[in-house]
């Protein structure tokens, strides 16, 4: 019955009962166990998303809304009885301003997909992530996806000028204008940006890019400790100001796993207990590897690798691209996205090391992140599903000693909203609901993320 009225609506070869979803919309890469849904719809207008969750408000049916699926918080997984809204027919770019740097893209666009059409247009849409061949621009504005890019450009929210979106109840709201400046009331757009589908469901997006730049400089290097790498980041921020494109660190652990037997080849004649991999835009070639002279001459560095063409660049940053590799070797694997002060990070990362050997013996973990902005990702290798909740309060409770952020750029979803408390007080929590409810006072959209919601009256 579900299945026949929304083909009413979106055709039917886009709208499905249970036993005809395709396995695809039931994973995502966390690999955690799918509930039965109650169908699955794919709409391929902002007019049919419209009415498809009008029809699902007036019925008080539960929509969970999918992306690429690449989430690492299960946050698109569906329940028992929720119904899968996929946006992935909502891929159109249009209208790409090449005067004044803007581009309009679907939900369902993939992230390399616009970097393509910016750059085609002169420009470049200024975030990246490893999966940006799947991740889809709604997805990103859902969770204010970061990446590889926040150092310098900022996160999701920093492209975005406008959104249009369909409400609970079904209602369109457009705010659209390429204007930087627009204190013109509430600025809504900036609530439904990391609300995790919570709040409204986004459709499109007008996008803020920025000048290309030309004057790649990258570079790996090998370092001896924690402090090195601040001093490191020091130096750059120094004698780089305002081109620091990437800054990205590896713990040995890491490391390792990426030049393990029949992996990648180690660069380096001896082992580091440290590596980063930086990258400099818009300079003339030779200030990066003058930089680098400095800080090996100072004791900073005790090695580095400087790219002398785009075939180095792209090796060096197989290293750092190798975590899906590397986590998907591991058989029961925990995932972590988490922040905290640029100073603490080090010893965040000791405290964890040091209780993940005490509690979970045998587990093998690794280290990396985006430092610069803060932000640090975990992977463990579990023995057992059992050891899950073990190692979420192991690195969490790490995460609030040191004053940081349970999610940096990954959102909250389902895995970590029993944590969120770690990161948020109650009276934050409690406005957190206010605004939920105000939303979608049925308690239709993604249900259960962010926080487990309180039944409506």
């Amino acid at each position: 019955m579900l299945a026949e009225r929304l083909a009413e609506i979106v055709g039917p070869g886009n709208a499905f009962a249970p036993d005809m979803i395709e396995p695809r919309y039931l994973e995502d890469e966390t690999a955690g166990a799918s509930g039965r849904p109650s169908g699955l719809v794919r709409p391929a207008t902002t007019g049919e998303l419209s009415q498809v969750i009008a029809l699902c408000h007036e019925n008080g049916w539960p929509v969970v809304v999918q992306g690429g699926r690449t989430g690492m918080t299960r946050g698109a997984l569906p329940r028992d009885g929720e119904l899968i809204v996929s946006l992935e027919g909502m891929n159109a770019i249009t209208d790409i301003d090449p005067v004044a740097g803007t581009l309009v893209a679907g939900a369902g666009v993939p992230l390399e997909t616009a970097q393509r059409a910016a750059a085609d247009a002169g420009w470049q849409l200024a975030v990246d992530i490893g999966s940006r061949g799947s991740c889809t621009i709604g997805g990103m504005i859902a969770t204010n996806a970061g990446g590889t890019q926040v150092y310098r450009s900022g996160m999701m929210r920093e492209q975005v000028l406008g959104l249009e979106a369909v409400m609970a109840d079904g209602t369109v709201i457009s705010s659209m204008q390429p204007m930087i400046k627009n204190n013109a009331g509430y600025d809504l757009k900036q609530l439904l940006i990391g609300s995790e589908g919570t709040l409204g469901i986004v459709t499109r997006a007008l996008l803020r890019l920025r000048p290309a730049v030309s004057g790649h400089e990258t570079a790996l290097c090998g370092l001896p400790d924690y402090g090195a790498v601040l001093n490191l980041l020091s130096v750059l921020e120094r004698r780089c100001p305002g081109k620091i494109a990437a800054f990205e660190v590896m713990w040995r652990n890491f490391f390792d796993a990426a030049v393990a037997p029949g992996a990648l080849p180690d660069p380096f004649d001896r082992k580091h207990e440290f590596y980063v991999l930086v990258e400099t835009e818009g300079f003339e070639d030779g200030v990066l590897p003058a930089t680098l002279a400095l800080a090996l001459e100072t004791g900073t560095i005790e090695d580095a690798l400087v790219a002398r063409s785009g075939t180095d660049r792209d090796r060096f940053w197989a290293y750092r691209d190798h975590i899906g590799e590397i986590t998907r070797s591991m058989a029961v694997v925990e995932p972590f996205d988490v922040g905290a002060p640029l100073a603490r990070l080090g010893t965040l990362v000791a405290r964890i090391e040091r209780e993940f050997a005490e509690r979970l013996p045998g587990c093998r973990s690794v280290f990396f992140g985006h430092i610069a902005d803060g932000n640090l990702h975990v992977a463990i290798e579990l023995g057992s599903e059992d050891q899950r909740i073990v190692s979420e309060r192991i690195v969490y409770d790490a995460v609030r000693k040191v004053g940081g952020t349970v999610s940096a750029e990954h959102g909250i979803g389902i895995l970590k909203r029993d944590w969120l408390s770690h990161s948020r007080s109650e009276a934050e929590i409690a406005m957190m609901r206010r605004l939920r409810a105000a939303f979608d006072p049925g308690g239709i959209l993604n249900p259960g993320r962010i926080f487990e919601q309180e039944k409506p009256a």
